[in-house]
Order: structure tokens, then sequence, then C-alpha cells
């Protein structure tokens, strides 16, 4: 297949320019693409169309100030329902990423110039030739059979009617819906025959399936609204939704049959050639390696990083999947990132956040291969070995051990025995993979207390509301078993049936307190969940006894109470300052909230600069400043999803959930806040660091707790100052001054050494010793560092003319040694790297160096004198 002579070459930034223009031209408004992460719709992972973004109306619950839209769109589909991963670099036409030309009308126009206009821009602009077009519209539509065979013009028999070839009424290729009620209709798709000697059939006829027949653009019109009953209502205001694959238009503009054949895609697959060494351009590894850095690049600049849940992990199976391909290439280095710049070249003008956000793509994508280089080799050893023996399936045990200590996705593993024609034990693999969740399971820290045996009624939680409530003592017991009552001095766990306790969760601490019944007093230390609505109150009796049956009076520490709210609810606001300052990318890795401080971990692969924890400082306590009520309400899952509450990717959520506005964040929270933002006082960052690959973590302090914090930098200040006799303000003067006349110092101590070993040098060359015709010298030099060391071994040299001298000293019972050798006692076989390593040796320690210099160290000062003695034998021996 090659380009049509009377054609124009269209780029693939020509192909996007030309088509937004054509649309724009036509009273479309061009609307820019959306990032890979939806915003507020957690159905999808990823963007996997150009709709997505208008989703909300066409459902109705949004509108827009224009009723005609275009863009090109960037998409994936690499997870969940859309999964092509598996096909890219084996076919070619699947991608991971790929970008989708679409013009909308939203109750606008419809079939007649949606049809039209898409015919117009194919042969009048594009210059495709009719002939090779075809188009396919649903049985039942007419309409738009009419259209493109009566006032288009196209030939009946390129017009295929398609039926419900799904099973059922409406279950067709040729009808779409959103869901299984709700917008829905008819669509007519537009195919482009390669010609006869590519094999494959027309739409509709049993060989469909092969490549010479491609889609290319599919106009939907939604027209209908689906019932519960599988009936069809007309929409008030039918709507249009089309979408055209651009890497196939430009496979077709540029005459070539492969979407990789196309200009980006060369210039690409160009940049993996010269990143991995390769010179087969051909290659199947590089067209994957061209594939994932789209799509790796793209996720990156949209705030995902690499990790092992949600969409990291599909981040960091792709990313992985590349280096993969590079290894196989013979590429042991990391090599990935230095594509982003050739990426950023070819798309950064279509895409300017990919342009803007180029440095930490490179990055975030370096990081990630230097950790899987580390294990990579390794993991390929392991699974080579496990097919060495030319079996037909992997076994399931080391597809998990691949995963789980070396990284390797079960795709991955996929991917390599597929291209030696062996198949993975899937279903082996899960099985380890359950194994080993419920291990974690069930050692894991999870402190509520189901060793417990209860089977009573779940307790009423009044903690929201009040710190102190009567109840019933439902059950106790001591070291787990239950017990009737309590003794004076015993410890043990406490249920009641009403309880303002907030039991340990969400990262909160469980409250502390008393509990109360006439004479007995009960301190509660701590509160755990037996089960999910039961509360364990941990403490001792103090005082009297407590028996089941006994009522009492249930009363929380306040001040402890407070000062976790306080730090609670400066977490919700801390954690939407680090996504304002960092990025979305930002997401709660796991949080402990207590009355001393808050310490928050999220996905971020670089440490925070003293910048941004001023900035995040200055966010939090804004919010502090503007004393806001703080709401909490109970609503269920959907709505919170709707009202835009912060959920954590991954978590499980009940159908009722309480979301919790403080500030400008709101975010699902069973957890005791503040009533206004002000009731926090003060928020400081004490410290900041990594805790795993790719995870920080902060400390913070809030109230009197933050106050404590910065009034004792403020004692240490003082201190500092009066120690330096110097002012407040005056402080970080002085210090540089103090530091400038210590340096002086010690200069003038170091040259004072040299002269002291000078002097001590002339003396101790008299102590030479003659040896086969060349001057050995070994002795101590007292005062000297390594430095005065080596400066006077060469002086010694120089002195000596033919010399072999080692030196030594000692400080705090460490040994230091330097050895020199002339020139001619090098020649003679005498290297200083063997000589100082041998005396090092009888010192209790080792060392080497070059031939004519070396250093070593020590640790055992009292053999000193005697490895010095040896040092002319040891010339002897070997002149």
């Amino acid at each position: 297949m090659s380009q049509a002579a009377d054609r124009p070459f269209f780029s693939v930034a020509d192909i996007r320019r030309t088509f937004l223009d054509f649309f724009a031209q036509r009273g479309h408004t061009v609307v820019p693409s959306s990032p890979l992460v939806p915003g507020n719709d957690p159905t999808l992972m990823f963007t996997n169309s150009g709709m997505v973004q208008f989703k909300d109306v066409f459902l109705g619950t949004d509108k827009r100030p224009y009723v005609r839209a275009a863009s090109v769109q960037a998409c994936l589909r690499a997870g969940g329902k859309h999964n092509d991963l598996e096909n890219v670099g084996y076919t070619a036409r699947h991608h991971t990423f790929f970008e989708m030309l679409g013009n909308w009308s939203f109750g606008d126009y419809f079939k007649r110039e949606s049809l039209k206009w898409s015919w117009e821009l194919l042969t009048g602009v594009f210059r495709l030739p009719p002939d090779r077009l075809w188009a396919t519209v649903y049985h039942e539509d007419d309409e738009s059979y009419d259209i493109w065979t009566q006032e288009i013009g196209l030939p009946p028999e390129r017009v295929v009617r398609i039926g419900d070839n799904k099973g059922g009424k409406y279950q067709s290729d040729n009808f779409w819906m959103m869901a299984d009620t709700g917008p829905c209709g008819p669509c007519s798709e537009i195919f482009y025959d390669h010609g006869p000697e590519v094999p494959g059939g027309p739409p509709g006829s049993p060989d469909a399936d092969g490549d010479r027949y491609i889609e290319i653009w599919n106009n939907v019109f939604m027209q209908f609204d689906m019932q519960p009953d599988g009936s069809v209502r007309p929409l008030p205001a039918p709507c249009v939704d089309t979408g055209m694959g651009l890497e196939r238009l430009a496979a077709i503009l540029q005459g070539v049959h492969s979407n990789y054949e196309i200009d980006l895609f060369r210039a690409l697959i160009a940049a993996a050639a010269r990143a991995t060494g390769t010179r087969d351009l051909d290659s199947p590894s590089l067209r994957v390696i061209a594939d994932h850095i789209r799509a790796t690049a793209f996720l990156v600049a949209d705030g995902v990083i690499p990790s092992n849940e949600g969409r990291g992990y599909v981040q960091r199976r792709i990313i992985r999947r590349a280096i993969r391909h590079g290894y196989k290439l013979g590429c042991t280095a990391p090599f990935f990132h230095k594509l982003v710049p050739d990426l950023v070249a070819q798309m950064g003008e279509a895409y300017p956040n990919l342009a803007a956000n180029a440095q930490r793509v490179v990055e975030v994508l370096k990081a990630e291969e230097e950790r899987f280089f580390e294990t990579l080799a390794h993991g390929m050893e392991i699974l080579d070995g496990a097919l060495a023996g030319g079996q037909g399936t992997l076994p399931g045990e080391v597809a998990f051990k691949l995963h789980d200590t070396y990284g390797f996705p079960l795709d991955l593993t996929n991917d390599v025995c597929r291209e030696r024609g062996v198949s993975v034990d899937v279903a082996g693999f899960e099985a380890a993979m359950e194994r080993q969740k419920a291990q974690a399971r069930a050692a894991g820290k999870f402190k509520m207390d189901r060793v417990l045996d209860y089977a009573g009624p779940s307790n009423a939680f009044v903690g929201y509301e009040s710190l102190h409530a009567p109840a019933k003592v439902v059950a106790l017991y001591v070291e787990g078993t239950p017990v009737a009552e309590l003794k004076h001095g015993q410890s043990g766990v406490v249920v009641l049936d009403t309880t303002p306790f907030y039991a340990e969760s969400g990262g909160q601490v469980g409250d502390a307190g008393v509990i109360t019944s006439g004479s007995a007093r009960f301190a509660v230390a701590d509160t755990q969940k037996i089960k999910a609505d039961v509360y364990g109150h941990h403490g001792t009796l103090e005082q009297g006894t407590l028996a089941v049956g006994d009522h009492v009076q249930a009363q929380v520490d306040l001040a402890r109470r407070a000062a976790t709210m306080r730090n609670h609810s400066a977490t919700h606001l801390l954690h939407k300052a680090l996504r304002e300052v960092l990025g979305e990318h930002v997401q709660q890795k796991g949080s402990l909230v207590n009355a001393e401080r808050t310490r928050f971990d999220f996905a971020h692969n670089a440490p925070l600069t003293a910048e941004q924890i001023r900035a995040i400082e200055a966010r939090v306590n804004a919010e502090i400043l503007a004393n806001t009520d703080t709401q909490a309400r109970v609503m269920d899952l959907e709505s919170a999803k709707s009202a835009g509450a912060m959920m954590l990717f991954g978590e499980k959520y009940g159908e009722t959930v309480r979301v919790l506005d403080i500030g400008s964040s709101r975010e699902l929270c069973g957890g005791t806040h503040v009533r206004r933002t002000g009731d926090i006082g003060l928020f400081k960052i004490v410290a900041e660091g990594g805790v795993a690959a790719g995870v920080r973590r902060v400390e913070a302090v809030t109230g009197e707790n933050a106050l404590a914090y910065l009034q004792g930098l403020e004692a240490q200040v003082h201190e500092a100052a009066a120690t330096l006799k110097a002012p407040v303000p005056d402080l970080v003067g002085r210090i540089g001054q103090s530091l400038e006349q210590i340096r002086a110092l010690e200069k003038e101590v170091a040259a004072l050494k040299g002269r002291l070993a000078s002097a001590q040098g002339d003396e101790l060359a008299a102590q030479a010793v003659e040896v086969k015709g060349i001057r050995v010298l070994a002795a101590r030099l007292e005062g000297a560092d390594a430095k005065t060391l080596r400066e006077t071994v060469d002086k010694l040299k120089d002195k000596l003319g033919h010399a072999v001298v080692v030196l030594a000293s000692v400080e705090a019972g460490k040994v230091q040694l330097a050895a020199g050798v002339t020139p001619d006692a090098v020649a003679r076989g005498l290297k200083a790297g063997e000589l100082v390593n041998a005396v090092a040796q009888q010192v209790g320690g080792k060392g080497g160096g070059k031939p004519d210099m070396a250093m070593a160290g020590g640790t055992d000062a009292s053999r000193l004198g005697e490895a010095l003695a040896g040092v002319a034998a040891w010339v002897a021996e070997r002149a």
C-alpha cells in the first residue's frame, strides 16, 4: 500500500489541526483534551474515549455554554474493561495510548449534518478515494441509510445494514448504549477498504475480522431513552457523538498499513532504537517501547505515579513491560526515560500539559527504571531456568514468585512465555496470590479485638455529639475471657450499651477517659473495635468493683480528644494543601492521628523543598484563620460521589457514608473533628521524609503542641544567641563569622602540623636503613593526620632518593598508615599498595592504593611497633 500520488502528505500534527479547523469553521467550540484520569467519575479507571468529558452533558446533569464541540482526546485502554495491553506490539493497530478525533452536537444538528460533514472531510479535505469507503447502519435506521445512499451518493452495496447480532432487541454492533438504561441510539460506522491484496471481508460478512476493511469513524446518534423494560422513548433533544482514531486515519492518509509506520511512530521508534542501541527498526520490541512511552509519560503528566495499586499499578505494569522489551534488546541500564524529549518534540505542542511536566516525567520514569533494573536480571534468570526444561506451561507458583519477589506483573510473565510458546498456569498464580493475602490478613496488626467472644447487640456511639453519657455494662473481659465482674487493680475490657468513646479507626487513635459507678472507677487507656459496631474500652479498675449490668457514667478525656480532633481536622486540610502544592497525583497512603501530632503518608516521588513546606503551611493556616464551620453529613455513596467528596482509590465503602466538609476540603471520614477550623489554632510541619519507594511522610503539630514546638525552637535560638553573645536578629551573621574564624584556625593548625611533621621528617630521615641498595624508613609521626602523612612521605622519598617509606600515626586508638615507594623501587617489584596492606593487617585493618603511594588504617595500635619493625624484612624478601 502506498500513498496516492495526487493526495498531499498529512502528518499526525497536520491531521489534528485540519480536523479541528474543519469543525471550528462549522460552529464547533474546540475543547482541549481532558486528563487521562477522569474527574469525578469513579466508574472509569482511565479516559477511554472522547465523550468521557461530556458524559454529564448527555446524562442531563451538566450544561455547557456551547451546543457544538470538537476535540482531539488522549485516551488509554490498559486496565479494567477496556484493556489492550496484551495485544500491543503484536498487531498493527493496538495501542495502550491513542488519540480520538471527535465532534459533538448537544441537541443541535443531527444525522444529516454529521454524516455529510464526515464525508466532506474524508473525501474533500483529506482526499480519500470515495470508492474505498464503506458505511454501516443499524438495520432499522432508514434515515441514515437514505442519507448515505440518496443524499451523499454512496452505492447501496457499500452501505451495510447491521442487525441485532448480539442476541436480543437493540443488541447490535451498530446500536450504542451508555448503560443498561438511559441515552442510546443507532450508530453509523465508516470503513476504509485497503484493497484486495489484504485478507478480510466487508463489514457484516463472515470474515469481517480481517484487515482489509478497517473502521475509521463512528457516528453515534443518541435519540432514545432506554427504559428498564427494554423499550425506548425518543429523547427531547437528540445528540451526536462521533469518534475517529487518529492513528488509523494517519496510516491511511500516509499510505501505510500499520499504525506503527506513521510519522509519529517512526520518530518514536527511531528514538527507542537510539536509546537501546538497536539497529533493527522492524523489531516488535521497539514498537512496544514507542507505544508505552506515550502512555506512561501522559499518565505521569496527569498525576499518576507507579505504585502497587489502582491506576499506579497499571502505570507500573506498562513501564515494566517497556523495560523488559529494552532488556530483550540487550539494554541493561535505564533507557526509557531518555525518550521523553523526543515525545515532547512530537506531541508537546498539541498537549501543553505534557511539555510543562516533561522534567517531572523524566524523573519519575528514571526512578522506576532504576528500581526495576535492580531485580530484572535476577527475575529473568529464574524465568529462563523455569522454561529451560521445555515444558508447555509455567507453574503458577513460579509466576507468583516473579510477581511477589521481583515485581514482574503477571502480564509481563505472560508476554515472555508467549514469545516462547509457553502458557502460564494463571489459576495456580491466583491461588498463590490468595494464600498470601490470607496469611497477611491473619498476621496483620489489626487492632480490632477479634479474639473477644462477644455475641451481644451493638453499642450506640454518641461521641460525635457528647463526651459523656450514661451507660450500662453489658460485658467484661480479663485476658480475653468473659467475667461477671472486675475487681480493684484488675486490667480488662469493658463493653457498654452506649458509649461516647471513639474506637481507633481511619488512622485516628481510640479515646481515653474514665467509666465510673458509685465507688468504682475504671480508667480507660484505649478504645478498640471488637466488631464494626461494638467498642471495647481497655484499661484498669482503679477503685471498687465493676460488674456486668452496672449503670455507669462514661466520660471521655476532654483534653486528649480535643487535641486529637485538632490534629485530625488539620490532616484533612493538609491532604488538600499537598494536592494543591505538589499536584493531583498525591494520594493518601496511610495516617496516624493522636493527641500529640498527625502523621500523613502520601504518594510522591521527591522530597519536599523548604519552599513547598512553607506553601503548604500557609494554605492550611489560611483555612484555620478563615474559621469556617465544619459540617458532617451522612448520605448514600452515590450522592457523596456526586458531591465531589475525596475518596481513597480502591477503598471499599458501605452504602451510606459520612461526608465531612472542613474549610475547602471535602472527604469521607468517620473520625471526630473540630466544630470550626479556627479551633485548630495553629498548624506546623515538624518532619518530612521518605518511608518507601514513591511514598513520603509528613508529621505536623497543631494547637498547644504547635505553640510548644515553636517556643522550644525560640528557646534554642535565644540560647544560641546568648552563647555567641549576639542579639537574636544578628545570630545568623554571627554564626557565619564564627564559622569563618574556625576555618581560618583549622588552616593554621594544618600548617603548623605540616611544619612540625616536616621537622620530624628531617629527623626521621636519619633513621633510614639500607636494604639491598634501597633506603627503608618505617616510623611513627606523632600528631599527623592523613594529609600530613601523605605529604611527609612524599618529602622523605625525595630526600632519601631510592627509598621505601612507611609512616604511621595514632589518634584515639585508631592507626593511620601511609606508604611510598620511589619509581626505581617500584621497578624492582616493590608496590606501596601491597606494603601498606601487609602492615595494616598486623594492626587490625586493611588498605591499598597505587604502586608509588598508598594509605591504610587499623584498629589495634598496640601492635604498631612490631608491624613497622617488619617493613625492612618485607623489602628484603621482595627486592
